[in-house]
């Protein structure tokens, strides 16, 4: 029982310490954004890498998603001769929920894990150390560069995914199930407002952070060599997904009930 109660405390130790450390790095990162010099390079190479980069596996994930809630949708739709709803379900769903959430998580796999190592192997390599000896902040010059990067381009990212997807389920809309093209688009435009898109979008940027904070935090604090950068990337992985679905769940109660 003893044994049971001091590997709880020391959980619930770590998990606040946890919290204290991202929570501490967001902060600071708030505070050197408006901080200058500017690092505009940086940050545009950054945003290739984080978005440009990431449009081939975005596209393809929301994609065949779209097509996955047209044809599930049409599976009950169509008993009872619903059909022609089919459009306005995949487009809310993709704009307030699907496009969102799927694109944070293919986001957080490829740029999070990429974040994490990257700054893990500088961490192991003693360049950030270099970087203090130089007088140089290692969190405005590493990590604002990435958060200010991703907090501009998963909007964008969610956007495009969201056309895509809804690019899919027209396909199946018309091609397969027999809706006419002016029906589909006007039961995808009409029930669809400003919310809906608005929704997503927010949550996005709660996203954004999520992944850049997390990620650089588990990067910069790696020790024990090529192996803590390896644990580093999979717990910068496994949180940032963890977190990502608890802060949806949250905010879609909140949602469901303001609007």
């Amino acid at each position: 029982m003893k044994a049971l109660i001091n590997a709880a405390g020391r959980a619930g130790v770590s998990v606040v310490e946890y919290a204290g450390g991202t929570f501490s790095l967001f902060t600071q990162t708030l505070f050197w954004i408006a901080a200058p010099p500017f690092r505009g390079r940086q940050i545009v190479d950054q945003m290739v890498k984080m978005g440009v980069n990431s449009l081939p596996i975005a596209t393809l994930t929301s994609f065949f998603i779209g097509i996955v809630i047209a044809f599930q949708s049409a599976y009950q739709m169509q008993k009872v001769g619903a059909s022609m709803y089919i459009p306005s379900l995949v487009s809310i769903s993709m704009t307030r929920e699907i496009g969102p959430i799927l694109t944070a998580l293919v986001v957080a796999g490829r740029v999070g894990a990429s974040m994490a190592a990257e700054l893990g192997s500088m961490k192991v390599t003693e360049q950030i150390d270099a970087l203090e000896s130089l007088a140089m902040n290692p969190i405005k010059y590493l990590v604002t560069p990435r958060f200010l990067a991703l907090f501009t381009m998963l909007p964008l990212l969610v956007i495009y995914a969201d056309v895509i997807g809804i690019f899919g389920g027209y396909l199946v809309g018309v091609y397969k199930l027999g809706l006419s093209h002016s029906l589909y688009i006007k039961m995808t435009f009409d029930p669809l407002v400003l919310k809906d898109i608005f929704t997503g979008l927010f949550k996005t940027l709660v996203f954004s952070s999520i992944i850049s904070v997390i990620s650089c935090y588990e990067g910069m604090r790696v020790e024990g060599g090529a192996e803590g950068v390896g644990a580093a990337t999979t717990r910068a992985v496994v949180t940032s997904f963890i977190l990502i679905i608890a802060s949806d769940a949250l905010f879609t109660v909140i949602f469901y009930f303001v609007t």
